[in-house]
């Protein structure tokens, strides 16, 4: 979690410096939701969320050296420059997705890759209380239901979707019941434990054959929906300043190992002091990869053998299309 908090800090740092540019979605404050989730999942299991994703892209293997690349549009980012702050991917991990609910019937197809091919796998499908109202969620949940899929829903309820509290946009703010016949779960998702443990029962729940899961994580964003943002409109800096006092996740974390004599405050210190360390020279190296060429702009894109030859953004630009 002190190594997500670092990376958010230093985005928001490196975006205030232009290296990082675009909307950029800070995760810090909503640490323990990844971190929790991924101490009850296995490594072989799927997992896809929406664009707030460089803790999950973390959690689901991804370097620091590749994520903050690709943040800053690096040819050795996670996603080789292309996807920025909210596209990354790695094995098991299927996106950082910019369409609001987007990954929602993309995570039941995971879940249903899994059931098809008969493996003991689950998928963890994460949105938020915003994606929470659109009409593919309530599909996709009632598809699930039939079909009895292995798949987790994970509502981040992080209480405004964009600018917008949950109470002006939603009757029901009872997101663990959204899926009618589907049980669900609401977590304290300022407490990593909480989320472990009940991540370890929707996952047991899905592996047993059961179908699918709701997990409503309550959490909150320190920082606006995207860097710069005028979050004074929808919501006090006392609110704000109320939470990171008394439920910061990292603190919360950092009273239940102390009060248990787990580790020292000293000993705390120095983990924190090497994740800032680690994500420092992950920026560094950042900063002086290139970025990728004009002529790698159509790579990827196609699979194809031989390459195809595209024309560009007029008729005189002929650019190759590499898998």
């Amino acid at each position: 979690m002190q190594t997500i908090r670092c990376l958010e800090l230093k985005a928001k740092e490196l975006h205030s410096q232009n290296i990082i540019s675009g909307p950029c979605h800070l995760y810090a404050g909503q640490e323990a939701c990844a971190v929790g989730i991924e101490a009850a999942i296995n490594s072989t299991d799927r997992l896809i969320t929406a664009y707030r994703s460089h803790g999950f892209a973390f959690t689901r293997g991804g370097s620091l050296r590749e994520i903050i690349a690709e943040l800053a549009g690096r040819r050795t980012g996670i996603s080789k420059g292309r996807g920025g702050p909210m596209h990354m991917f790695t094995k098991t991990f299927h996106g950082g997705h910019g369409i609001v609910g987007s990954q929602v019937p993309l995570g039941a197809g995971l879940a249903l890759a899994c059931k098809y091919q008969n493996t003991d796998e689950l998928s963890v499908c994460v949105y938020g209380d915003g994606a929470a109202n659109q009409g593919q969620v309530a599909e996709t949940m009632n598809m699930a239901a039939i079909w009895k899929l292995p798949v987790i829903f994970v509502c981040e309820n992080n209480k405004y979707a964009k600018g917008t509290s949950v109470n002006r946009c939603t009757v029901n703010t009872n997101f663990y019941k959204r899926g009618d016949v589907i049980p669900g779960l609401r977590v304290d998702g300022m407490d990593i434990l909480c989320v472990r443990e009940a991540t370890r029962f929707a996952s047991d729940y899905c592996r047993s054959g059961k179908g699918p899961i709701i997990l409503e994580l309550l959490t909150y964003r320190f920082f606006g929906h995207i860097i710069g943002d005028t979050e004074d409109k929808y919501r006090s800096v006392d609110e704000v300043d109320e939470v990171r006092r008394k439920r910061d996740p990292i603190s919360v974390l950092e009273g239940h190992i102390v009060r248990n004599n787990i580790a020292s405050m000293e000993e705390l210190k120095e983990i924190n002091k090497k994740s800032l360390n680690d994500v420092e020279e992950a920026a560094r190296f950042a900063i002086q990869s290139t970025q990728p060429p004009l002529e790698e702009l159509c790579n990827y894109i196609y699979c194809n053998n031989p390459p195809l030859e595209i024309r560009g953004i007029n008729p005189w630009t002929k650019l190759k299309s590499w898998s």
